[in-house]
């Protein structure tokens, strides 16, 4: 029986990666899964001084994701059959300077690894130009928001809606800027699109695969959220009208109590509607900040409205903000937000102690300068 238990295992499909890293003697090379339920260790190697190295794992049933991980930098694999995987990498630069043949969706995760790469030095130069004073944070904002959407266009046409079915098109709809995913299912209806066309693949080829069911729920989710809601004529109390025009907003923070805008009367307010999940909410957040830290004490306060379908991400993020945080569980279907005509996320707006809207975020040349003149 344990003859037989051997050569069962021994005849198991496997797959292999392969290859070697220069450099690196005496270094730890780990293989690792990419599981939905997180990384998950499978084997480990020391390298020695030619840098070889070779895992072999169980063939999965469904497309599924690996990494070799050398310290803190991260080669993402996709394996589908039996295939042999050789990569050849660099100490240094292991990341981003590394050959793999062997399989066309790792050439193509490479591809994808490589422009996210490149998106994110020029997001991290657009804030330390913003750091040295030499970009106004509303530039860097308005820059930022262009190269993501320039990013977004090219991976669609190229990586997903063009080759749907391969796994390079799964791995494009999760990747991140500032540890924010760039494509968000929850709360744009355009990116819904892009999951859908590849849960469709997905699921037509892989019915029973559990990332299949994970992807066809994260569309279906998406549609909700984002389903036009049946259109409504919009009544707005006479009491919610300031006579300078300005509409109270009256929602909950993250401890269930209830914030007014008004309330905030006597204090320069700035109004702000926007997604914590959105690619460019890191810098977002850190421009109001800098803000906030230097005109708080002065009299600035900041009333910020998610849009977020996700109750839970933003609860834990706004937790960490020092102004007011409320949420519209309506999502991105706000009547609040249609009321201030917001067209696009993040938007801001100024108001001034006497509880009067002063200026819209487009209008708004330099936002410093105008928080100081209210001040």
């Amino acid at each position: 029986m344990a003859v037989c238990a051997l050569s069962a295992c021994h005849n198991e499909p496997r797959f292999c990666v392969e290859g070697n890293v220069s450099g690196a003697e005496g270094k730890m090379l780990y293989f690792e899964a990419s599981a939905l339920e997180g990384i998950v260790a499978l084997d480990s190697v020391k390298l020695g001084g030619n840098g070889s190295f070779s895992f072999r794992q169980r063939q999965p049933e469904s497309p599924e994701y690996y990494r070799l991980r050398l310290e803190g930098k991260v080669i993402n694999l996709s394996i589908d059959s039996t295939e042999t995987v050789t990569v050849k990498a660099p100490y240094q630069d292991f990341a981003t300077k590394y050959e793999v043949s062997g399989s066309a969706n790792c050439s193509m995760i490479k591809e994808l690894t490589l422009l996210q790469s490149r998106l994110q030095q020029s997001a991290n130069a657009l804030t330390a130009a913003v750091r040295a004073n030499k970009l106004t944070p509303t530039r860097c904002q308005d820059s930022l928001l262009t190269l993501v959407n320039n990013y977004k266009d090219v991976v669609k046409l190229k990586y997903i809606y063009a080759q749907p079915a391969m796994s390079a098109a799964y791995f494009a709809l999760f990747q991140k800027l500032n540890g924010y995913m760039l494509f968000d299912p929850l709360n744009s209806k355009d990116d819904v699109r892009c999951f859908a066309a590849v849960a469709t693949s997905l699921y037509n080829r892989y019915p029973h695969a559990t990332r299949s069911k994970n992807l066809y729920n994260i569309v279906i989710k998406g549609m909700k959220n984002t389903r036009t809601p049946k259109e409504e004529t919009l009544e707005i109390a006479a009491d919610q009208i300031e006579t300078t025009g300005l509409i109270d907003i009256s929602l909950r923070d993250i401890r269930a109590n209830v914030r007014k805008l008004s309330d905030l009367k006597g204090k320069v307010v700035l109004l702000d509607f926007t997604i914590y999940q959105s690619a460019v909410s890191a810098s977002h957040n850190y421009m109001l900040r800098d803000l906030y830290d230097k005109y708080a004490s002065r009299g600035l306060e900041i009333y910020q409205v998610s849009l977020d379908a996700d109750e839970h991400f933003w609860k834990t993020t706004a937790a960490n903000l020092p102004w007011v945080c409320v949420r519209d569980a309506s999502g991105v279907y706000s009547s609040v937000a249609v009321t201030y005509a917001v067209q696009a996320v993040p938007t801001i707006f100024l108001i001034n102690r006497s509880n009067e809207l002063s200026a819209r975020g487009e209008t708004i040349k330099d936002l410093e300068a105008a928080v100081k003149a209210l001040l």
